[in-house]
């Protein structure tokens, strides 16, 4: 099997495997004990701070560990919110955020705070003239990611922390998927990040709140972690946790050059490969290992499940892997094509035979779903004017396949109305109409579901 998932979780590092061990022996006791075990516990988990400080770029008194990635983002927005409540209830995040960071938005607009989420562009960027756009007197946070999860797209964190810091209000920013490469740019207020997004174990994560930000921990505290992150800390997973941090660091700058090359070469090479395929994501401003593309009339599910089969492990923002049937919130508010998505995410040390196999069993992958699926023949000319394509109760990649079975059949000028109550059309549609060159004239409401009427320009 090859594991092209790592952007939802890297597998254990060696270094981590190791140190974990080894700290299993010494730090099984309670730190903030003075006896002999608690004091050896406690050198481990104040130099495993004090490295991480030093990754992160901070002070050591400023590191905070939690149980997890998700954790320290909700602590991390409540805190920052509860502790600037005398400046107003307005919280600022971007759309493409970790569910995490728009969980937290959701529970805070249902306390009765008020939410500006800021556009991306069709590359998943956003304008830090957005943010600023965004600031009001009342704005308590910002937040914003690193780098995007689902497509690679690095943000100008830089820029927007200048812009926040400019009028007074602290940025937190989620570097789950970055730290493993390097610091975070700019002069950010909060940081969170999960350990087993750089090879570490699972349920060790960072929160980092700078010296100066108000920030008012909320739910029950104790006195562990400056009152922060309530709860024994797990020494040994820490231990491991920041030793992998270091030793992914230590061969980042050489790993990231060639796994750039390796993601290049996917990004290049399927279009040529795979017939009508949008690949998705910054081309240049993008973390070294992830890269995301969609396909015309393919259930992603179905794919997802070919490539297993073939011995690959990737992901899918697409709407038929979700329990939901709604596309990804990141694809959705980039405007791009969902159906039939592929997120592949390369982990440290992927080898170079294994992403060449990749290319040579895909083109077969998705031929396979189209045939099943009853993926449309090549356009022809002539037919009506106007057409129209029932869709209702059909999911995501049906309605577009039976759009372009059709769409053939009617000539130059001439319109086809879609008719479907499935929300993956409302992005597939346009995205297949600017993918194929064609005019997409919009919506109208329907008896039911939603029209969508598209013309055909060549």
């Amino acid at each position: 099997m090859a594991y092209f998932d790592a952007a939802s979780a890297t597998p254990l590092h060696p270094v981590a495997r190791q140190a974990l061990s080894a700290s299993l022996d010494e730090g099984w006791a309670d730190p903030a004990r003075l006896y002999r075990e608690g004091r050896k516990a406690r050198l481990l988990l104040d130099a495993s701070r004090e490295a991480a400080a030093e990754a992160v770029g901070c002070r050591a008194d400023e590191v905070v560990f939690t149980s997890s990635g998700t954790r320290a983002v909700h602590r991390g927005v409540a805190g920052a919110l509860a502790g600037r409540r005398r400046v107003g209830r307005h919280l600022i995040v971007s759309s493409v955020e970790h569910s995490s960071i728009l969980h937290s938005a959701e529970a805070f607009e249902a306390d009765g705070g008020t939410v500006t989420r800021v556009a991306v562009d069709r590359a998943g960027a956003v304008d830090p003239a957005g943010y600023a756009a965004a600031l009001r007197a009342d704005t308590a946070l910002a937040c914003l990611q690193s780098a995007n999860h689902e497509v690679g797209t690095a943000q100008p964190v830089a820029e927007v922390a200048e812009v926040c810091r400019a009028a007074g209000v602290p940025l937190l920013v989620d570097a789950a998927q970055s730290l493993g490469w390097g610091p975070v740019e700019g002069d950010w207020s909060l940081l969170a990040a999960s350990a087993h997004k750089w090879g570490g174990p699972s349920g060790v994560g960072l929160l980092v709140v700078r010296k100066g930000v108000r920030f008012a921990a909320q739910g029950p505290v104790d006195e562990r972690e400056s009152g922060r992150a309530p709860g024994f800390e797990n020494i040994p997973a820490i231990v491991a946790a920041v030793a992998s941090l270091r030793a992914v660091r230590a061969e980042a700058a050489q790993e990231a050059v060639r796994l750039r090359e390796l993601t290049e070469r996917i990004r290049a090479r399927v279009p040529e490969l795979v017939p009508d395929v949008e690949v998705v994501g910054d081309a240049v401003r993008r973390l070294p290992g992830i890269v995301t593309f969609s396909c015309l009339y393919v259930d992603g599910e179905a794919l997802l499940h070919e490539l297993d089969r073939a011995g690959f492990s990737v992901s899918s923002g697409s709407s038929c892997t979700s329990s939901t049937l709604t596309p990804s919130h990141v694809l959705k508010a980039m405007g791009v094509l969902s159906e039939g998505n592929v997120r592949v995410s390369l982990p440290p040390g992927t080898a170079e035979a294994d992403v060449e196999r990749f290319l040579e069993v895909l083109p077969g992958a998705v031929a396979g779903v189209r045939e099943k699926l009853g993926a449309p023949a090549p356009v022809t000319r002539g037919g009506p004017r106007e057409l129209l394509v029932d869709s209702l109760g059909k999911r995501c990649p049906i309605p577009v396949i039976e759009l372009a079975k059709v769409f053939g059949r009617v000539p130059v000028g001439g319109t086809v109305r879609v008719l479907s109550d499935d929300e993956a059309a409302r992005l597939d549609i346009p995205a297949w109409c600017e993918m194929r060159g064609q005019e997409y004239v919009g919506e109208e409401p329907a008896q039911r579901g939603t029209a969508y009427l598209v013309r055909r320009v060549s």
